[in-house]
């Protein structure tokens, strides 16, 4: 029984990608009538139609989707077990799945990622860029970089802490020659703040250093609120108020001079930078292999 479920698994996945019984069939070398059978006996065994037949192509039915991405999954768990055991076990090679958020990923994950793939040439990287959370396992994600609390992760994940953010006050010269320098906390929160607006319209707050060492986040009075960084830091250099910014955001700008940083001395720590990944990928040599040049990234420039 579990030989022939695996049997139908392939035939059903061809006439998914292929489009039709003609099509798999070609593909696998077997005769149409053969494939047709397969996927028949599949849907009986299931009690459920997968592929609604019409006279142009086969189309997915509910069922027939979710089912289809199981079979892909387990294909792919059958490939990679398989690339383990293989004699160039040693040489990272197949698809590698990655996930980053949006920003941080073009700006830190990125410059890594291109001689990554440079020197590994049999890798085909995907790489998914999004700012919401990625459910690794639902996706098929072999690595994620993640900037925020990993905390209760379930123990089928493994997670790498690589470090935190260093978030600094900043406003362009322009601004700060109209509007004057802040020189301590009370004349910095009596300045325009462009803030950060999170996706249910709450404002980010600011963060802050107690006397004794810990994280204070303050409510502040904002002329603009932007659900984008990218936005924010524009709105920044172009002199419309003060930001407060991880350093690995601008830290090209305040290189260039397009920003200053206010209260250097005061950068307090934001958001944590881990990497995360299913456990049971770990010893595949990509995974492994792209994890220790995901080690290397810097969530804190100075």
């Amino acid at each position: 029984m579990r030989d022939q479920r695996l049997k139908d698994i392939i035939p059903f996945v061809a006439c998914v990608e292929a489009g039709s019984f003609t099509a798999a069939a070609e593909r696998l070398h077997l005769t149409g009538s053969a494939i047709s059978k397969s996927v028949s006996r599949l849907e009986a065994r299931l009690g459920s139609r997968l592929l609604e037949r019409t006279t142009r192509r086969l189309e997915l039915t509910d069922a027939g989707q979710a089912y289809y991405q199981t079979c892909l999954r387990i294909l792919e768990d059958l490939a990679e077990a398989e690339s383990v055991l293989a004699a160039h076990r040693t040489i990272p090679s197949g698809r590698l799945r990655l996930a980053v958020p949006n920003t941080y990923g073009r700006l830190g994950v990125m410059p890594l990622l291109i001689p990554f793939c440079q020197q590994h040439p049999e890798i085909e990287l995907s790489l998914t860029f999004s700012d919401r959370f990625v459910d690794l396992f639902e996706e098929g994600i072999d690595v994620a970089v993640r900037i925020g609390q990993t905390s209760e992760l379930p123990a089928s994940l493994g997670c790498r802490h690589i470090g935190r953010e260093k978030m600094v006050f900043c406003a362009s010269p322009d601004y700060l020659q109209r509007e004057g320098t802040p020189q301590d906390e009370a004349q910095l929160l009596r300045h325009k703040a462009i803030l950060y607006e999170r996706v249910d319209g709450s404002s980010k707050p600011w963060i802050f250093t107690t006397a004794d060492g810990y994280p204070e986040w303050r409510t502040v009075p904002w002329r603009m609120a932007l659900g984008d960084v990218d936005a924010q830091v524009q709105a920044i250099c172009a002199g419309l108020g003060v930001g407060q910014l991880p350093t690995w955001l601008v830290h090209t700008q305040l290189q260039r001079g397009e920003l200053v940083a206010i209260l250097p001395q005061h950068q307090p720590e934001g958001l944590a930078l881990t990497l995360v990944w299913p456990r049971r990928k770990q010893l595949l040599p990509k995974v492994d292999a792209l994890l220790a040049v995901l080690s290397q990234l810097d969530i804190a420039p100075s």
